[in-house]
């Protein structure tokens, strides 16, 4: 990797709480043509030493993934090269390569803001879901619950930091789907419970043992999830090498890392996960699963569409889906 540049939006979006469309869309198509110069400049590479071009065509918030679709289109014409739309969960999903070798295939928890799968990767495009979320994602609780705590945008990492030294025990949290097989996820309970706690909390103390309880409530809920997964791929995979990769915006919380840590080791498991630079999102990753389409001689055309929803398991999706037709949103 010759170059990684982030233009980040938390400014534009913290007086709100939250990420908002338009001003998402707005952002991206005031910096786009900046940040691409910059990251070629960086790596000291001209246009005429590019062999092909990578860009998310989505899940995730359509105008956005517009703006840089659209740059990548127009520079793949320009330039006569092919052009990779990726999806940006397998960006997540090949992360964790960016700086160690790790073959195929390998269990994936895929935990961020916008979604919760546990997912079999078997190589380029290859994936099997296992798990979703039935309702929100466990970053999503995170940044909600840290909301509804008064803490800043964003609020997954300034919660973690609120619950350093509190009481994760203090506070008893439903947990979701006991008696329910598979390896769905559930945290829409948990952080209506959470926010009904919060209200009325004014001691510091009250703040740090609720934040610990809820960051503990999401991680064992991650763990457990994923043990049953991890039995699973286990029996489908035996006498080969198991490795378990967890990637996404939430992998970077350093309590969540630690229990899926001790799982991995139980089941006999090698872990990976990606740097902490490259959890959250990042072109980089992008630019990885474009390489590796490319190598196995996939492209796409110039027609490719902005997609706000694309399952990385097609047929698990259209199967069995985890929402209820006419749901909107990247989970449905």
């Amino acid at each position: 990797m010759l170059s990684s540049v982030i233009s980040t939006q938390i400014a534009a979006h913290a007086p709100y709480g939250g990420v908002v469309p338009e001003i998402a869309a707005r952002a991206h198509v005031e910096v786009i043509d900046a940040v691409i110069l910059q990251a070629m400049s960086d790596a000291g590479v001209g246009f005429d030493g590019l062999n092909g071009v990578a860009a998310t065509a989505g899940p995730g918030l359509v105008g956005g993934v517009m703006v840089g679709l659209s740059a990548g289109k127009a520079i793949a014409l320009a330039r006569g090269l092919p052009l990779v739309a990726v999806n940006h969960l397998e960006g997540h999903a090949v992360s964790a390569r960016l700086s160690e070798d790790i073959a195929y295939p390998f269990l994936l928890l895929l935990v961020s803001g916008g979604h919760c799968q546990l997912l079999e990767v078997s190589g380029v495009g290859a994936c099997r879901r296992l798990g979703s979320t039935i309702d929100d994602a466990a970053g999503e609780a995170f940044d909600k619950i840290a909301k509804t705590l008064g803490l800043p945008y964003p609020g997954g990492p300034a919660l973690e930091k609120l619950a350093e030294g509190g009481d994760a025990s203090r506070f008893p949290l439903p947990r979701a789907l006991l008696g329910r097989d598979g390896c769905d996820f559930s945290f829409s309970g948990l952080k209506t419970a959470a926010a009904r706690l919060a209200e009325g909390l004014t001691s510091d103390t009250d703040k740090r043992d609720l934040a610990a309880s809820v960051q503990g409530a999401i991680a064992r809920q991650l763990a457990e999830r994923t043990d049953r997964a991890m039995l699973l791929y286990a029996r489908e995979h035996e006498g080969r090498d198991l490795r378990f990769v967890v990637a996404g915006g939430v992998a970077a919380n350093a309590t969540v890392r630690a229990v899926l840590t001790q799982g991995a080791a139980k089941r006999g498991f090698s872990l990976f996960a990606p740097s902490l630079a490259y959890c959250t999102d990042n072109a980089a990753m992008i630019a990885l699963a474009g390489a590796e389409r490319l190598a196995a001689g996939i492209s796409d055309g110039l027609d490719a569409q902005a997609r706000p929803r694309w399952p990385l398991d097609a047929a698990a999706a259209l199967a069995n889906p985890t929402h209820a037709f006419g749901r909107k949103g990247a989970k449905a």
